[in-house]
């Protein structure tokens, strides 16, 4: 068994096709069918179940995937842990969600200091960057805190306000029931905060309308389609040219933290120790500006 028989495995258990696993690993595609069968022979059991429209994992393939994912994992980080060094270099994939504030501020430093890293950035709803950073899909991610999770390891970088944005100057809490809550998907923090008031509350809401983005939201409530929950930061602009009205909310709710996440036990390269080193200098400004 070869490490590359390995990384077709995992290709096409990913794409559920040899066709594509062979274009994205630049290899032909009876080459990817031979290795897969090999592995197959090699292992005295079938993994995938063949029809049609391509190759889906059986019970073993499953079986065989969790194996693979973490014995490739192992090999680049002994790659990193070799190739590391003084100088931060390679690649680091970082997930966050839409509304951390300090984030540009943040990036910009870290490029500033360290030009030959590779960092990218990957949006997304704090649910599914918690996944990813579990699932080594990405290096870490900054999404609304704290959590507890076996697997990772958290680092403050700002606590914000959190408010009730309206299109009217004034709101009571019976608008609920007559006005549409506009919200991001499943798995958004705002959005967690704002149906847990008002479940303590014992208010059914009328109608909840679901947007991919924020910006989206904010300007359907200045045009009063509904009312929203985010930080108070992000509302800044539209609040101060009067086309939206913030509204406190009680203070059970009104606090909301964003963290840092890695998970404990990948090898902490130079690259990212750097960027954990930037964030805290940057949490530290904050905290004595």
């Amino acid at each position: 068994m070869e490490l590359r028989d390995l990384q077709i495995f995992k290709s096409v258990a990913h794409h559920g096709s040899v066709s594509n696993a062979a274009k994205e690993l630049n290899y032909v595609q009876s080459n990817v069918t031979a290795r897969i069968k090999q592995l197959e022979k090699e292992l005295k059991t079938p993994l995938f179940y063949r029809h049609k429209k391509g190759m889906t994992l059986n019970p073993e393939g499953r079986k065989m995937v969790e194996y693979v994912n973490k014995i490739l994992q192992d090999v680049e980080e002994l790659r990193q842990v070799f190739l590391d060094s003084d100088t931060p270099t390679g690649a680091i994939k970082i997930g966050t969600v839409e509304t951390v504030r300090t984030l540009p501020t943040i990036v910009a430093s870290y490029y500033n200091r360290y030009p030959n890293v590779d960092l990218s950035l990957q949006a997304g709803l704090t649910e599914e960057l918690i996944k990813e950073v579990a699932d080594h899909k990405l290096d870490g991610a900054f999404i609304t805190g704290p959590i507890k999770h076996p697997l990772l390891e958290q680092y403050d970088v700002c606590t914000e306000k959190l408010v009730l944005v309206t299109q009217n100057e004034t709101f009571h809490i019976d608008e609920f029931i007559a006005t549409p809550l506009l919200v991001s998907n499943q798995g958004c923090g705002y959005r967690s905060k704002l149906e847990r008031w008002l479940k303590d509350e014992g208010i059914p809401p009328k109608r909840i309308m679901e947007f991919n983005i924020l910006e989206t939201i904010l300007n359907s409530v200045a045009l009063g389609l509904g009312i929203t929950l985010v930080p108070e930061s992000t509302v800044e602009n539209l609040s101060n040219s009067g086309r939206v009205h913030c509204h406190p909310i009680p203070e059970k709710y009104s606090s909301i933290s964003t963290v840092f996440i890695r998970r404990k036990d990948v090898y902490m390269t130079n690259s990212m120790q750097c960027f954990l080193t930037t964030i805290k200098e940057h949490r530290h400004i904050k905290m004595f500006s």
